[in-house]
Formats: structure tokens, sequence, C-alpha cells
């Protein structure tokens, strides 16, 4: 354990020149003062992973600043030069809403174009799903996005991007972070640009990107008769605003109600304790504004408009919201079913899922023939797997419980432009079939099983919260539950490990995906429930799924007070609150 001595003496190495004067008297000042916020911003350097970076702004090796980003640039720089020659290297660059975002976008083109590289910087804030267009269209070897997607204010991150437009993966992610780990001074770092190297991309982006987004579209003559339906979006402050409502024009919807409050672009999020459209309360006003013009859908993009949160009306016309594994079905059945009825199966259709997502998606992909893989979490193994597919089998759709969603291949990473788009016209379909979307997903359930699912976050802060998280996963792989909720464990899949081991067999087989830090737990009713760190948040994460048959509507409502019965007492069993 590193002791505080050292983190002081990690510290006064930023006091020296090559550190701006606002860094340093940061610095200075933690090191007359505030010895917690000096060990946490120096215990470790903020770690160049396989995401890339995010973590808190500020002075320190362990703070998203102008320094660790340019080692994580440097770094990445000096890999695609070992890759494709030290000539004919084009990036791309985009960024949010954040504080520091374009400061920290045009520092990265800065780097890039040091290196000799073209760079490609969006003239203002776009969506990350954009970026990933932008790589694959203008043939860039590599991309970066400036956002910390929807973690609290104090943060941002850097995404790194391949030539296929996914987030990189092995075997170029761990020689990247090895070339980051090279970089060992700030001197190292080639901060003075050449502006003559880097380009703007503008609105003729958009309009190449929003094209492909409207291919996705399957039923343009029902949204003809249903263009009236009362759509409420909210960017949160964020890239969305950009280009989501422009995409619902284009497929044809008119009646497009926005959040004035929240088309501000604003880093502080100054509506919402958190710009993440997972939280009830980043979609209060939007769920306001739908009640008051009698709206029909609330749509809610996260800062980075990746991810997509809903509201839809219950059968008693009252908002709730659906949770990410749901709006995923959802989609996903949208899609299956209008390629069925439509005869455009081809016979090589494929989607994408997670493991710690809903095992629906398997039940509704069975359904409809169509194979279904289940990857680790994180879209960049759903680009992995498409790209290592491409020419033999088509990816026509899948997401993430983390309401993360791609409903084709025109970009390789999760869109909520494209989401909100299909969602909505998805809406417009079940209406035209005498139903609301709600009552779609009640249907889903009838025909493939009622799953309900739930998740968990705790969240434990700094080094101890680290420590703690580590120690926790320790104890479940050292002393696995044998019961929980009354209910045997008969399976238990360690991806850390690589081992499945089967209680009623005896069996144990390896897992066929790359080491990962999750444990789940199988049990005897079905239930399933999964355990992970975060990657990219000081939280450990518990996902709990349940399910049960469910054989006709009027069911439904005391068929889903069984499912949170059981989902409360499993975690009440697991001590977790």
């Amino acid at each position: 354990m590193i002791s505080v001595d050292n983190i002081k003496k990690r510290a006064e190495v930023w006091l020296g020149d090559e550190f701006n004067e606002e860094t340093r008297q940061e610095v200075r000042s933690m090191i007359a003062g505030d010895e917690k916020k000096l060990i946490d911003a120096f215990y470790q350097d903020l770690e160049f992973g396989t995401g890339g970076l995010r973590g808190i702004m500020g002075a320190g090796t362990n703070r998203m600043n102008i320094y660790t980003l340019g080692m994580a640039t440097q770094g990445l720089s000096n890999y695609l030069i070992k890759q494709f020659g030290n000539k004919g290297i084009r990036v791309a660059i985009a960024y949010d809403c954040r504080n520091n975002s374009r400061y920290f976008a045009e520092t990265t083109a800065s780097i890039f174009s040091a290196n000799g590289f073209e760079v490609l910087l969006f003239s203002s804030l776009r969506p990350t799903p954009e970026l990933s267009y932008a790589i694959r269209h203008y043939k860039c070897k590599s991309g970066v996005v400036i956002t910390a997607s929807h973690n609290p204010p104090e943060y941002n991150g850097y995404k790194a991007y391949w030539n296929d437009g996914g987030q990189v993966v092995a075997p170029h992610d761990t020689a990247i972070i090895d070339e980051v780990r090279k970089i060992t001074s700030v001197t190292q770092i080639k901060f003075d640009g050449n502006k003559k190297n880097i380009k703007t991309l503008g609105t003729e982006t958009d309009d190449l990107f929003l094209k492909e987004v409207l291919k996705m579209s399957l039923n343009p003559d029902v949204i003809k008769k249903q263009s009236n339906i009362g759509i409420v979006y909210t960017p949160i402050h964020g890239t969305g605003g950009q280009v989501i409502p422009t995409a619902l024009k284009m497929f044809g919807f008119s009646n497009i109600i926005d959040v004035p409050e929240q088309n501000i672009v604003d880093g502080n999020f100054p509506t919402v304790k958190s710009p993440n459209p997972e939280e009830p309360d980043a979609l209060k006003l939007a769920i306001k504004k739908a009640e008051e013009t009698n709206a029909e859908l609330v749509m809610a993009s996260d800062p980075d408009a990746d991810r997509l949160g809903l509201a839809v009306r219950d059968r008693n016309g009252k908002f709730v919201l659906l949770n990410g594994n749901q709006t995923g079905v959802i989609l996903t059945y949208y899609i299956l079913s209008q390629y069925k009825s439509k005869n455009m199966y081809k016979g090589n259709e494929y989607i994408i899922n997670t493991i710690v997502t809903s095992d629906l998606f398997d039940r509704v992909a069975e359904g409809h023939n169509v194979e279904c893989y289940n990857v680790l979490t994180g879209f960049k193994f759903f680009a992995e797997l498409i790209r290592n597919l491409e020419g033999k089998k088509k990816y026509i759709g899948g997401g993430e419980e983390s309401y993360g969603y791609l409903p084709g291949d025109y970009v390789r990473d999760k869109d909520a432009v494209g989401s909100c788009a299909l969602a909505a016209e998805a809406t417009a379909w079940a209406r035209s079939q005498g139903m609301s979307l709600y009552e779609l997903l009640i249907v889903i359930y009838i025909k493939y099983g009622f799953y309900k699912e739930r998740l968990l976050n705790i969240v434990r802060k700094g080094k101890e919260g680290a420590e703690e998280i580590r120690n926790m996963m320790n104890e479940y792989r050292k002393n696995p539950p044998q019961t929980i909720n009354s209910s045997k464990v008969v399976k238990i899949i360690d991806y850390e490990e690589q081992i499945s081991k089967d209680f009623i067999t005896g069996k144990r087989s390896k897992t066929d995906l790359i080491k990962s830090d999750v444990l789940q737990f199988l049990l005897e009713d079905g239930s399933k429930i999964s355990v992970r760190p975060s990657g990219t948040e000081p939280k450990i994460k518990f996902y709990f799924s349940v399910n049960t048959r469910l054989s006709s509507k009027s069911e439904f409502e005391a068929a889903e007070k069984i499912l949170d019965q059981r989902l409360e007492g499993i975690i009440k069993d697991l001590k977790l609150l």
C-alpha cells in the first residue's frame, strides 16, 4: 500500500514548470491542507483501460485532466504509428456537453496533429454513435470521443475507437495500454499541434449519418397514419438535441414535444440529480410535460446520446418507466416480427445481448428462429462480433440492460438516435394493432415468458471503496451461497476463472468468453443473479432476474406481484439492503 509520504512525493512532481499554473495551484492547495483529496488524486494513475479513461476532473495522476488525457493520446498515437506507419493516418474526434469537453477535444486534436495525423474534429458537440459512423465513413484508423456518458457532473472521460468504428478490443486494447504506460512524463507528450492537420466536421456528417438511421425504418406507411403520436423527447442537456428530433421528423413524426429547460447544453446538468436515463429523476420534467400535453411516449437520451430511457402509459394511463431489458426486448421483438411478416429473412440473421441482460432476448430470438449471441458487458464486444461475422451473417438488432441498443450495423456502438426513432415507430405500429407499447410488452410476456429484472448498484468511492469491492468479489468466490431466497444454487459461472460449475450434474466446463470479473448464480426456480464491479464507476453491480409463465393479460398484475416479492426476497437474503 502506497504511503502518504510517497503520495506527497508523487504530487510534488506536479509542481514542475511543465504543468500549467492552474494545475500547480490546485496541487499546492491539496498538499497544504486536504490530505484525503490529495490521496484520492494521487494514490494511483488514472488507468487507461480497455475502454479508455474516465474519472473526476482535476489535478492529479488519478484525475481527468489534459496531462492524463495527453499521456493516453500520445500512447495511442505511438501505437497507431507502429501499426500503420507515420503517414496517412486519419482520426476523428467528437465530444459531448460536459465541462471541459471542448477543451479536452482540442487538446486531443493538437496532440494527434503534432504526431502528423490528419484530424477530423467535429465543430460542436455530437452523439457518440455519430463518431462511430464518421470513423467508418471517412476511413479513419482510430477515433476518440470525450464523454463520461451518464456519470455525475464532476466526471469526464475519453473513449478510444478502432478503424471499424467500435471501441478498441483485443489485441489492440492491451497493446495500447502498454504504449500509454511507456509515457512516464508529460514531457513526452507532443502538445504543440499543427493546425493545418486539423479539419472540421459539420452538418454534412449529420446528414450522412441520419440517412443511415432512416434506412432502419420498417413501416413508413404505418407512421404516415400515426404521425400525430405525442412524443416528448429530452436530451438532458446533452448531444441528442443535435440530431434526435431531426431523426424523428425524418421518420415522419410530426408531434414532437421538447422540454425547454433540458434543451440547454450544460455540463452541470442543473435540472437533474444525475443525467442518467436509468434514474427516475432524470425523466421527471419530461413526464410532467407529457402529462400536460397528453403525449403517449417519453424518451430521454444521456449526455452523449448512446443510451435511451423510455416512459410509457400503463393500462391505467399512468406513465411508468421501462427498464433497459424491457425497452431492448420491445425493440428486438419489433425488428424480428417485422422481418418475419415482411418475409425479409434470408436465414443468416442474428441478434446480440450480454450475459447480464434478460434471457427474454434469447426466448424471443428462439421464437423467430434467429440466432442470439451472448457477449460480455460492453458494446465493444458487439462491434467485435459484428466485424468477425461480416459477410457471413447479418446483424439486425440487439441491446444490453444498461439502456444501450443498436438497431442495425450502420454504427458499431450503442445508438440512442436510431433507437429513439425505432421506439417511436414501434409505438406507431403497436397503435395500428390496437395496442399501446406497454400492452405490446405484456403480449411478449405471454408468448415467451414473464421475465422481470432489477439492478442494484452499491457505490463505494475512493481507494477504500475500491478495496471493499474487491473484497466482496473475493468473498463470493471463496464462500458462495448454497441457497438464495430458499432456492438452491444449481450453477455458478465464474467468468474470471472461466469455469461453469453445475451442481446437479457435477459437471465443470470452461466458458467460451474472455476473462471478465463477473459471477453468476443460477437458482433452481429459474432466477439468475449476476455480480460484477463496474468498469467505469466506483460501484459493484448486482443484476437480478426472475421469471414465470403468464397465460393472459388478466393475470399480469398478480404475476408481477409474485415476481416483485421474489426479487425482494433475493435482495434481502443476500443482505444487500
